[in-house]
């Protein structure tokens, strides 16, 4: 046999082990999820009685993770649905819907009938069409104990001009996941990877599906080429053309009895339509400074075709104990140089300025050019009503890292000029919500660990990425939360 044959061979055996274990996993689950269909049940015969739209000016959200937080097509507003909370004890989940006004610094909770049911780990993408559409797709339910799971593939649209939400009912759909991401591209969904687990197995997924937005239908696709390895927790991004991104991610598998192994995945692919219906997957090999692996992070397209990455954490795994970095670092991607490079906050014009004509025996470094300074940093404590003590650090580099001499253009110069002083940022932290809109960067919410416990944010935090001067506070941390 050829070695084209036995390739060929070794694909549908691959494929085959992953129908069984999907099989097992659906049979093996299928208790788990009808006890959670019906405390889902319950919690929809409450949102049932809801009748009329009801829009309440409102403080923050509580804290929160694993939401989506969408920029608005139309209006300067941010859209937050769903998400989870854990206190220590219980899992809560969310359907609540948001809208954070821009231009107010304000809040408003909107209440409208029939909406999806609770659910974290979800996908919502805002597209323009019909005055503002939110599409949401899939994400999990898990029982208040945190052991049971129930995945969704169910398809919603919240049609943000008359403030209804409507479920989309259409066959040949992604399997129920979670972990999953989506993007829109040329009037069309696509929903790649994620996972679906049970109390005693999991599986995880790398298929495409596109939902086209003009038919309201849905299609597998098999892309040419060498694909992702299965994963969920990746990120994906467009490009001017169309195509698809995929970085990052992550999975685990058996390597014995009640023994998992995780991968956190720091490859990079391009999913690229070649012709009508004909989609072909290739590796990308980027230049630069690249992430240090990670996952939990987020990230969004932003000015001049280049995505944002922000924060996450890294996972030391032993066989009984995980211990986590977490992180509140930022990482450009040129989508035009197939680049990474660190992003630099670089302080005010004036202050800068004012570092430069003061003391003579300040080193000031020059952009491209390694600081000696020390990073610096600050050390927050927040005591917890319970008594425990969270000491957050904040490391806060004087000089970020440069890229290659060959970016040295005038442009990136000003870019990598030090910052002056401190500055505020976010505490290091894994799954945020980001968004962009107009060139500013938000980050909302997540969670960090401190020993045993898991602490949940409900801070808002914004940063101009024209300018890149400094973050800005819009809602901080509040020490009564914890």
């Amino acid at each position: 046999m050829g070695k084209k044959g036995k390739k060929e061979k070794k694909v549908k055996g691959a494929e085959k082990t992953a129908a069984k274990m999907e099989k097992k996993v659906s049979k093996r689950s299928k208790k788990d999820e009808e006890d959670l269909e019906a405390l889902i049940a319950e919690f929809q015969s409450l949102d049932a009685k809801k009748t009329q739209v009801i829009e309440t000016a409102c403080s923050p959200p509580s804290p929160r993770l694993n939401a989506s937080l969408t920029p608005h097509p139309e209006k300067d507003e941010l859209i937050l649905f769903g998400g989870e909370y854990f206190n220590g004890q219980k899992t809560f989940l969310y359907n609540e819907l948001y809208i954070y006004n821009i231009k107010k610094n304000s809040w408003c909770k909107v209440d409208i009938p029939n909406p999806p049911p609770r659910r974290c780990a979800h996908q919502a993408i805002a597209v323009p069409q019909a005055q503002g559409q939110l599409w949401v797709f899939g994400g999990e339910f898990a029982s208040p104990d945190g052991e049971q799971f129930y995945h969704y593939k169910d398809l919603w649209v919240l049609h943000l001009n008359t403030k209804s939400w409507e479920q989309i009912k259409s066959p040949g759909g992604p399997s129920g996941r979670s972990g999953h991401r989506m993007v829109y591209t040329k009037r069309q969904l696509i929903v790649f990877g994620g996972f679906h687990e049970s109390a005693r197995d999991y599986i995880y997924y790398n298929d495409v599906y596109i939902f086209n937005l003009d038919s309201f239908t849905w299609a597998k696709i098999s892309p040419s080429g060498t694909s992702p390895s299965p994963r969920s927790g990746c990120q994906l991004t467009t490009t001017q053309d169309g195509s698809i991104v995929v970085y990052g991610g992550y999975s685990k598998q058996r390597v014995k009895k009640d023994v998992d192994k995780g991968t956190v995945h720091t490859d990079m692919f391009l999913l690229k339509m070649e012709a009508a219906d004909k989609w072909a997957w290739s590796r990308m090999n980027p230049s630069g400074v690249k992430p240090t692996p990670r996952t939990g992070f987020s990230m969004a397209v932003g000015p001049n075709n280049r995505s944002v990455l922000f924060g996450g954490v890294y996972d030391e795994e032993e066989e009984e104990t995980i211990e986590g970095d977490f992180f509140n670092d930022l990482y450009f991607y040129d989508q035009g140089k197939n680049r990474w490079f660190t992003a630099q906050i670089k302080g005010h014009k004036l202050d800068r300025k004012k570092r430069r004509r003061g003391d003579k025996n300040v080193d000031v470094p020059t952009a491209g050019v390694e600081s000696p300074a020390e990073p610096i940093e600050v050390i927050k404590e927040i005591v917890a009503e319970d008594g425990t003590v969270m000491t957050i650090k904040q490391v806060i580099s004087d000089q970020a890292t440069t890229a290659t001499a060959e970016e040295n253009s005038e442009e990136e110069d000003e870019d990598k000029e030090e910052a002056a002083g401190s500055q505020v940022e976010p505490c290091p932290r894994s799954s945020s919500m980001t968004a962009i809109k107009q060139g500013v960067l938000y980050v909302y919410g997540g969670m960090f660990e401190v020993g045993d416990r898991q602490f949940t944010l409900n801070d808002l935090y914004s940063l101009d990425l024209h300018k890149m001067e400094e973050w800005k506070v819009l809602v901080e941390m509040d020490p009564s939360e914890y």
